[in-house]
């Protein structure tokens, strides 16, 4: 006796069917499990066996082989217990040899035959959706897998329910989606008292997606201000939402299916690893760079984080994917983050700032700031210093903006950046993320725009990295200012915000003046 069902190997965010054939064969009784399987997989033939008691079953007296088809293809996890399960029944006779025609399932059992909860099932329900499948899944994650659209969903909580419905004795209902977050709770921005130059920073970041670079001693902000950035992004798209929670339903932190269109905020802290930043592990899961996804990653203290980290961000800071290599198989993550950092200005936090000096001088502020290499600076499209907060500046008032004005002004400058680029054909709608082709056509500045970049790139300023960083930052400030072209006041607020040599508090006079 022979039988199929469908399930799936998580490679990444994309779901890849596996064929699950269950044969029952003359011989000696034995269960094997073939296919490329880990440790996890070939542990469910003592969870199925047990469950099965739980229900009254035995295995049959014969030689049971479980193949998991192509047999070349990694499996890892244990979602592959309720299908092996699934298909056993079905090859036993226990429930109707068809009931599984159309259903791909994935589950983890326990030992008294209840279903557990996995991860990966609204990938999982996205691609059985795509192949005109059903899904069989945990009773736990049905709200989750019932976002991926109109289709057949059975989510049980144990053994015994999936076995009734398949008998009739019992209906098991269609789940329905779990709760959509328009958006969370954010502090205000008004909170926030002086620091007029950062939070003109903040704003600039927010509506053209630039990465931002903080240096200030501590208790000036950095971090408050850090923490209000999401509240000024606009909502993720339906698009965006997708993607996002994908990565998220991998990674195991979505709860009953509740999705949020609040971006993503992620803040590791410094001693993170390789593989918690950029993804790894025994079973290969999403980190931290791609849990941010369409988000904000926030660096704080960027120089305690080990170099070997912070350059493993600088090819995903370009390409916004995250490939992890193993020897048997390449995973590809989306990593499309806005980062954010902060960092004091050298190791005892001051650097000279407020008047407290440093005893070693320049010297330790530019080995402090030397932790951070300099291709990984370059990527900040923004750098700013932030001054201690005084006395006065404590005493005035609250601020008449707050986060809703501001949001209001970046959901405007998006909007426009994303019908100035549907209109070049532009695979982005930000200006962050222009190439130098699409920046010639949407960022020649005035005459003398360009005469002021020409002297900043003979004062050693710019790179041609930076060069372009500083069109999409002056793009960007044009569209805040409700501009078509790039004046000279936009491209000197651009290098305005491009800090100077370390171990030097930038002043309120530019290095290139206007």
């Amino acid at each position: 006796m022979l039988a199929r069902i469908t399930t799936f190997a998580f490679e990444g965010v994309t779901a890849k069917p596996v064929d699950v054939e269950v044969q029952l064969a003359g011989g000696l009784p034995h269960f094997a499990i073939v296919g490329l399987a880990d440790k996890a997989v070939a542990e469910s033939r003592e969870r199925v066996r047990a469950a099965f008691a739980s229900l009254g079953l035995s295995l049959p007296p014969k030689r049971i082989v479980v193949n998991l088809a192509p047999a070349d293809m990694p499996k890892e996890g244990s979602h592959y217990d309720l299908p092996i399960a699934l298909g056993l029944m079905a090859a036993m006779g226990a429930i109707p040899t068809d009931a599984l025609l159309g259903y791909a399932a994935i589950g983890e059992l326990r030992l008294d035959g209840r279903i557990a909860p996995v991860a990966g099932a609204l990938p999982a329900a996205v691609a059985a959706n795509e192949r005109e499948l059903g899904l069989i899944c945990p009773e736990a994650v049905g709200p989750e897998a019932a976002w991926a659209g109109d289709m057949s969903i059975l989510a049980a909580n144990s053994l015994l329910a999936l076995v009734n419905h398949f008998k009739g004795t019992q209906v098991l209902s269609a789940p329905e989606p779990g709760d959509l977050l328009e958006g969370g709770e954010a502090p205000d921005l008004r909170d926030v008292k002086g620091q007029e130059t950062a939070k003109r920073a903040l704003e600039i970041a927010a509506a053209g997606g630039h990465n931002l670079l903080m240096v200030g001693p501590p208790g000036s902000g950095k971090s408050m201000l850090a923490a209000r950035l999401p509240g000024i992004l606009p909502p993720l798209t339906s698009a965006e939402l997708l993607e996002t929670s994908m990565i998220q339903s991998l990674a195991g932190v979505l709860e009953r299916g509740q999705l949020s269109r609040h971006r993503p905020f992620r803040t590791p802290h410094h001693g993170a690893s390789m593989a918690a930043m950029v993804g790894g592990g025994a079973r290969v899961k999403p980190g931290e760079v791609s849990l941010g996804h369409n988000g904000v990653l926030f660096l704080d203290e960027l120089p305690e984080f080990s170099p070997q980290v912070l350059d493993s961000l600088r090819q995903p800071l370009e390409t916004g994917t995250i490939m992890v290599a193993r020897a048997n198989a390449h995973v590809t993550f989306p990593a499309r983050v806005q980062m954010v950092a902060a960092m004091n200005p050298c190791r005892c936090g001051h650097g000279g700032w407020g008047g407290v000096s440093c005893k070693r001088g320049p010297k330790c502020a530019a080995d402090y700031q030397a932790r951070v290499s300099g291709p990984l600076m370059d990527r900040f499209d923004l750098q700013i210093d932030v001054p201690p907060v005084t006395p006065a500046d404590l005493a005035l008032p609250p601020p008449q903006e707050g986060t809703a004005e501001v949001s209001a002004r970046v959901r405007a400058c998006r909007q426009a950046q994303s019908a100035r680029y549907d209109g070049l054909d532009a695979p982005y709608a930000l200006n962050a993320r222009a190439d130098g082709g699409v920046l010639d056509q949407v960022a020649t500045p005035d005459e003398g725009g360009r005469a002021l970049m020409a002297k900043a790139a003979e004062a050693g300023r710019l790179t041609a990295r930076g060069w372009h960083r500083i069109l999409r930052v002056a793009r960007t400030i044009s569209d805040l200012d409700g501009h078509d072209g790039i004046k000279r006041v936009h491209i000197a607020e651009a290098l305005s915000l491009r800090r100077l040599e370390a171990g030097t508090p930038q002043t309120a006079t530019p290095a290139v003046t206007v």
